[in-house]
């Protein structure tokens, strides 16, 4: 299961803990503020999202996504102390259309439970969800076991709905006016001892992190495919930046083995200019 690491010096790596030998923590570790990172794949022709074929909204296309990316996500989830994610997330889980983020009961991860273990930390990372709406349940199982589920809105939410989210998850944060603030959020998650952060979302989640000057680093899986299509999604969604975000490439990867020998590349931006 070799990757060819083709920045910053060339040489063979293994797949396994090729992510998780980046040393996310450690890294948190040497900044005053949590590390934020993020995390896609896309085709070739920037789609990392199109129509769902029989439901309403969009989806990750099947001819992109792959199980060697899926075991780097992975790695990526078993570094964080929380992750990102929105409502739209919690209501798929309650119509058992989503599953956990970070899949520490498969034994096909097993090594990353024990990883995290040996870290000192709970099997799973808590979650930060990001909702202007509020309309999503919060199912008990995820918070079981003293996992915390943290709801961060704009001002002003609906009173009741408000107290009803605290009632079941026991944190709500008003961060921002019209839209959360990514700059507050993460100062917030800060304070109540996070160190690492991942986001797990989608583009709209991704335009806010850098409209806020908070992400770190962007990890972006390419597949050599060209999909087409219309509407679809790419990496970021939003009005135009009013200041570009320089990316930084910090390493790059061929995994010629994906997709039966078809390959993708995997790229790892870090972001210079986080406040």
């Amino acid at each position: 299961m070799s990757i060819r690491q083709l920045f910053p010096t060339a040489a063979e790596r293994p797949l396994h803990h090729l992510y998780l030998d980046h040393n996310l923590r450690q890294l948190a570790q040497q900044q005053a503020r949590p590390f934020v990172y993020a995390n896609f794949v896309m085709s070739l022709d920037g789609r990392i999202a199109i129509p769902h074929p029989t439901k309403s909204g969009m989806t990750i296309p099947k001819n992109v996504a792959n199980p060697r990316d899926w075991r780097l996500f992975q790695e990526l989830a078993a570094q964080a102390d929380i992750i990102i994610s929105t409502g739209r997330y919690l209501r798929d889980w309650a119509d058992g259309r989503a599953q956990e983020i970070l899949e520490v009961d498969d034994p096909e991860y097993a090594d990353l439970r024990k990883w995290r273990a040996e870290q000192g930390l709970s099997p799973q990372p808590d979650l930060a969800i990001m909702s202007a709406s509020l309309d999503f349940p919060i199912p008990p199982i995820l918070t079981a076991n003293g996992r915390r589920v943290i709801v961060f809105t704009p001002a002003n939410p609906d009173p009741i709905r408000a107290a009803e989210i605290e009632s079941e998850a026991g944190q709500l944060f008003e961060e921002g006016e019209s839209s959360v603030s990514a700059e507050k959020m993460v100062k917030t998650l800060a304070d109540l001892g996070y160190q690492t952060v991942y986001s797990a979302a989608g583009p709209q989640v991704l335009y806010t992190l850098l409209e806020g000057q908070v992400l770190n680093r962007l990890y972006l899986t390419q597949v050599g495919r060209l999909l087409g299509g219309q509407p679809f999604s790419s990496i970021v969604e939003g009005a135009l930046l009013e200041t570009a975000v320089d990316a930084h490439l910090f390493t790059l990867y061929h995994d010629p083995e994906a997709l039966d020998g078809l390959g993708q590349l995997l790229h790892t931006y870090d972001i210079k200019s986080p406040k």
